[in-house]
């Protein structure tokens, strides 16, 4: 039987289980891989050292580069900002209570976790398809705008310093850290 567009049923049928499948498999592998931190974020990294030697030696696709760092550095700063943000909850403490837990503001008040808002997984996984992407653009001379690079290079240098000494100043601010400095580890405790 055909449909409007004059095609089989069953093709377009089997084309969307063969796309559920691919998509299921893939799902599959992002999770066999979650444990393995270090290795995923040494395939970024080399993934981005590749970019950066296509981009240095082709001296070309700068804006690609800027814009792949203004990404990774937005990405960053929801890397380390709290999901539920102190300072939002000082101005609205008078109307409702939000649901989820908050960093204590004060010494009496009771330890609650950091949470991000950006968790590590969804950060290396957004850094590493932007990667891709980028790496993907440096193939098509359409995108090697003609840009002054020294100038994007400062730009990114300014933006950069002034959002992370305002990313501190909030962390101080509100007195949380958002990495596990010196935090014991309890692996090789016998349990009875």
């Amino acid at each position: 039987m055909l449909n409007d567009f004059g095609e089989s049923e069953n093709t377009s049928s089997s084309i969307l289980a063969q796309k559920s499948q691919i998509e299921r498999r893939f799902q599959q592998v992002l999770d066999q891989i979650t444990p393995f931190a270090p290795y995923r974020w040494t395939g970024t990294v080399a993934l981005l050292l590749l970019f950066t030697t296509r981009v240095i030696y082709a001296e070309g696709w700068y804006i690609i580069a800027y814009a792949l760092g203004i990404y990774m550095l937005n990405l960053f700063l929801a890397f380390l900002t709290p999901k539920f943000d102190p300072s939002v909850e000082l101005d609205t403490q008078d109307s409702e209570m939000e649901e989820g837990p908050a960093l204590p503001l004060k010494n009496d008040e009771e330890f609650k976790p950091f949470i991000r808002r950006l968790p590590e997984f969804k950060f290396w996984y957004s850094v590493t398809k932007a990667a891709i992407v980028s790496l993907f653009c440096t193939l098509f001379r359409l995108f090697d705008v003609p840009v002054f690079w020294p100038i994007l290079l400062m730009y990114f240098i300014i933006l950069f310093g002034l959002t992370m000494r305002r990313q501190i100043k909030h962390m101080v601010k509100y007195k949380y850290i958002p990495f596990d400095l010196g935090k014991k580890s309890y692996n090789n405790r016998r349990r009875f």
